[in-house]
């Protein structure tokens, strides 16, 4: 499943700002896509009240959560913003957990706890992302996961905060998490390496149940999962899921407008010329069947197909 959080996650990339319009825009198109969770901004973002009001727990039949800290104050906000399913941030490597928190590892332990449980008295899902985990040790992890579990979590995130997972590492961690816990498991992979999609797949094969993604992979740094991607891979290639693909053109010319992010023509899915062929043992190959050099139709993404002759299309006879 899909967690889109190009209101949270890709509001954060640098220069991106949204009004209340836009962010409604976008949310009612994930909705429409199909994302089974949008996440809709972090605690103190000006007008997140406001949206919460508007969209309510659902939209559409889209789960909508806010990310936290870790803090009893932000869950008590939460809690004056009705949210009904909170995204808990929590450090996982021993670098983050001493310079920005200044705590040992059983005190975290016990802040964590606390505050899940205060979130859960005040009637919320609690979903706890373990920041940083692709610098962390495993066991600790897995440690802090089990408590977040006992806790009353029914997620727990495992964030490659700086993209160095590889698919081989991240199918092993995944694994590792699967195998001693019953909560649901999700992942958020940036994409500093240029493995975010990639990790993110590959996670979901290895048996989490989530994984996050933004239109564009907009984002921190060079962003994260993007969602396009990860939407058309799981329906139209493993048919895992069944997402509106259609609409992906149009959300990600929203958002690269939103972002000034300029859409290259063989941009994966949504690119204006991924249909577009001048080649001849291509072309040759496309007339008898465009499944030969194709993954999916192009009208399964609103796209149709191109065909050049020219000098590298040969002298065989283009048949109509």
């Amino acid at each position: 499943m899909i967690l889109d959080t190009t209101l949270r996650e890709g509001l954060q990339m640098f220069g991106v700002r949204m009004t209340a319009k836009e962010r409604r825009d976008l949310a009612l198109g994930l909705a429409d896509l199909g994302v089974e969770e949008i996440e809709a901004g972090w605690i103190g973002l000006a007008g997140l009240g406001e949206f919460l009001d508007w969209s309510g727990p659902l939209l559409n039949n889209s789960w909508v959560s806010v990310w936290s800290r870790c803090h009893t104050k932000d869950v008590l906000l939460a809690a004056d913003h009705h949210v009904t399913r909170i995204n808990l941030g929590v450090p996982g490597s021993d670098a983050h957990r001493n310079k920005r928190l200044s705590m040992s590892r059983p005190e975290l332990l016990e802040h964590m706890r606390a505050t899940v449980r205060l979130a859960r008295m005040h009637g919320m899902d609690v979903s706890v992302g373990l920041e940083d985990a692709s610098r962390a040790d495993t066991d600790w992890l897995i440690e802090l996961a089990m408590a977040a579990q006992a806790a009353g979590a029914f997620r727990v995130r495992i964030s490659d905060t700086v993209g160095v997972y590889t698919p081989l590492t991240i199918f092993q961690v995944v694994s590792g998490f699967r195998s001693q816990l019953d909560v649901d498991i999700a992942v958020h992979c940036h994409n500093d390496f240029g493995m975010g999609t990639a990790n993110a797949v590959t996670a979901l094969q290895a048996g989490a149940d989530w994984a996050d993604a933004s239109l564009l992979g907009m984002g921190e740094r060079s962003g994260l999962a993007a969602t396009e991607e990860l939407a058309a891979y799981l329906s139209l290639q493993s048919k895992d899921r069944d997402y509106e693909t259609r609409l992906l053109p149009d959300l990600c010319a929203r958002a690269a407008r939103l972002a000034d992010l300029p859409l290259p023509r063989n941009k994966p899915v949504i690119g204006s010329d991924i249909f577009a062929c001048e080649t001849g043992i291509h072309l040759h190959g496309m007339q008898r069947d465009p499944g030969l050099f194709e993954p999916y139709a192009p009208e399964n993404v609103a796209n149709s197909r191109k065909v050049k002759l020219g000098d590298k299309s040969g002298r065989q006879k283009w048949r109509s």
